[in-house]
C-alpha cells in the first residue's frame, strides 16, 4: 500500500514552493520547470486542487494558480483524500457484503485502533508544518544523475 502517490507528492512539492514564495500566483510552466515536474501531470494535479478549493486559477497574461487557503489550513490528509481516497489501513475481506464478524472481530478492532492513531498523526501535518521542518527542502536535496 502506498500512502503517497505521485499526484500527492507533486501537489505537496508545488504547494510548498508556492507557500515559500509568499503564496503568489505562479504558472504551471514556471512551477514545472523549477521543480522538475512534468507539465501535463502538474496541470492535471492543479486542476484537481482547484476543484477542491485549495488553489484558484486565473487566465491570461500574469495568470496562474495561487493558494486559496493559508498553508496552515492545507492538510496532508486532504491532499491524500483528493488524489488517493480515504486513508484506510485495511479492508474487510468481505467487500460486497457485510462481514458477519464485523462487530466482534479482534483483528478489525486492533486495526481500527491503529488507524485512529495513524490518522491523528497524519492530520497534524500541514503545508505550514512542512515548511517549518525544513525551510530548504527540496532545494538542498540531491537529484539523481
Amino acid at each position: 500500500m502506498k500512502l503517497i502517490n505521485k499526484d500527492t507528492d507533486y501537489a505537496v512539492k508545488a504547494l510548498l514552493h508556492i507557500a515559500r514564495n509568499g503564496g503568489r500566483r505562479m504558472s504551471v510552466a514556471e512551477l514545472a520547470g523549477e521543480l522538475d515536474i512534468p507539465y501535463p501531470f502538474l496541470r492535471k494535479t492543479f486542476q484537481g486542487l482547484s476543484r477542491r478549493g485549495i488553489l484558484t486559477s486565473s487566465k491570461g497574461k500574469g495568470g496562474g494558480f495561487e493558494l486559496v487557503l493559508p498553508p496552515e489550513k492545507i492538510y496532508l490528509t486532504d491532499l491524500i483524500n483528493i488524489f488517493h481516497g480515504p486513508v484506510e489501513l485495511a479492508d474487510c475481506v468481505f467487500k460486497d457484503t457485510i462481514c458477519p464478524d464485523i462487530k466482534t472481530c479482534p483483528l478489525r478492532k486492533r486495526i481500527l485502533k491503529l488507524q485512529k492513531i495513524f490518522l491523528a498523526e497524519l492530520r497534524s501535518i500541514t503545508i505550514a508544518s512542512l515548511l517549518e521542518e525544513d525551510a530548504n527542502w527540496p532545494l538542498t536535496r540531491s537529484r539523481p544523475s
